[in-house]
């Protein structure tokens, strides 16, 4: 599936409605370069989903957990950029990050390589102007299947 947004407030906008479809054991895998907009895509989900404070980027930590006041679920959200390998991810808990208690956003999740697991959805995201960006949406696996569907039916 692919989402042509043309500013911000749409790419948030598309955030937000995947957000209110995740469930604990989705895995949103954030592809894109430097400044695409995966961090901000990210907050959006997150806002969605319902996590409380904003989304920021774990960068320097790896792994933030985010809590929602309505049922105490937890978001997690995984940034790899400065990963050297999938080894240093799960030293630093990232088994616990995807082990189904929540749903997990991760992004640069190329540098996982073979340690991402095999269901997710993967979001890709290109700069194609100052405020635009293509997303491009693949699903893996049934679950992320079902969860694609859901999603284009909201957009539509």
């Amino acid at each position: 599936m692919r989402v042509i947004s043309g500013s911000p407030l749409q790419t948030q906008q598309a955030g937000e409605t995947l957000g209110t479809l995740l469930q604990p054991g989705d895995l949103i895998c954030l592809s894109g370069g430097l400044g695409a907009g995966k961090t901000c895509l990210a907050a959006a989900i997150g806002k969605g989903w319902g996590g409380l404070p904003p989304l920021t980027s774990p960068t320097y930590t790896l792994v933030h957990q985010h809590r929602r006041n309505r049922d105490d679920g937890v978001l997690f959200h995984i940034d790899c950029y400065r990963l050297q390998d999938a080894s240093e991810a799960m030293q630093a808990g990232l088994e616990e990050a995807l082990d189904g208690q929540g749903p997990a956003l991760i992004e640069w999740p190329e540098r996982l390589g073979d340690a991402l697991p095999p269901e997710r959805l993967w979001v890709s995201l290109e700069i194609t102007g100052p405020a635009s960006r293509c997303i491009q949406l693949r699903a893996c696996g049934k679950r992320h299947e079902s969860l694609l569907k859901k999603f284009e039916f909201q957009t539509q």
